[in-house]
């Protein structure tokens, strides 16, 4: 009587990093055609200040369903994002004073710092979303070297230092946002010259906020990035996901 043949299981699906977001299109859409509207459109011969600043807003608040649409996940980031933008166009429609839109600035990146903190007891610390994750690294490889020279509690300190690092970049940002706010902000809000000034407040947010916050996330992902080195003796080119090659 011949043996049955055996059975054999097949191999799991490769995994697949998410697809990652467009950054030009995130930067067209969030940044430089909201700052364009309200900078240039305001005036009362044109949209005028309302419909100015609800056409600039609406922009993100756009691109933010569309990334949710197209990428299928949804996360915190998306979410403060909307906030954010329903607060700007609900305290200029409002005619809020300039203290008010300052405090809101400083309120959007404090709570990012919050979160990030908050967080770091849970099973998926927002460190993993923001410098850690699938879409940039090969997490299932770094995870099994980790485990196989048994580095998981070391690994779990360098987060901890990391999300530390991230929480200052928000904090940064936050104080920073007040006080670009506060020098910008002179207008009588509801006047075509305040809705000016957001615009204004929004293109200078970027080289004044965003470069130093952007210096130190890039300082937390370098260390992350010779801490799992260290840890799981992976170099660089291993860690990342391989670029795929492009056919002839």
């Amino acid at each position: 009587m011949s043996d049955s043949p055996a059975i054999t299981t097949p191999p799991a699906p490769a995994r697949h990093p998410r697809k990652p977001e467009n950054i030009w299109l995130n930067l067209l859409c969030n940044v430089v055609l909201p700052g364009l509207i309200m900078s240039k459109l305001s005036a009362p011969e044109r949209l005028g200040p309302v419909w100015a600043l609800v056409a600039g807003v609406s922009l993100p608040l756009s691109y933010g369903i569309y990334d949710l649409v197209t990428r299928k996940k949804w996360n915190l980031f998306s979410g403060v994002g909307l906030v954010s933008v329903g607060l700007t166009g609900g305290l200029g429609l409002a005619k809020a004073t300039a203290m008010a839109f300052a405090i809101k600035e400083a309120a959007v990146p404090a709570v990012f710092a919050l979160a990030v903190l908050a967080t770091l007891k849970t099973k998926q610390p927002l460190v993993r979303e923001m410098i850690f994750n699938d879409a940039v690294i090969d997490v299932p490889k770094v995870e099994a070297a980790l485990a196989a020279n048994g580095t998981r509690a070391a690994f779990e300190q360098l987060l901890k230092s990391c999300t530390w690092l991230l929480a200052g970049s928000f904090v940064l940002s936050a104080v920073l946002n007040f006080g670009l706010a506060r020098i910008l902000l002179t207008g009588e809000p509801g006047t075509p010259e305040f809705t000016a000034q957001l615009g204004r407040m929004n293109w200078w947010s970027w080289p004044v906020i965003m470069v130093p916050s952007l210096a130190i996330m890039i300082v937390a992902l370098l260390k992350l990035l010779r801490g799992v080195h260290r840890l799981t003796g992976l170099n660089l080119e291993a860690i990342m996901h391989p670029q795929p090659q492009k056919k002839a």
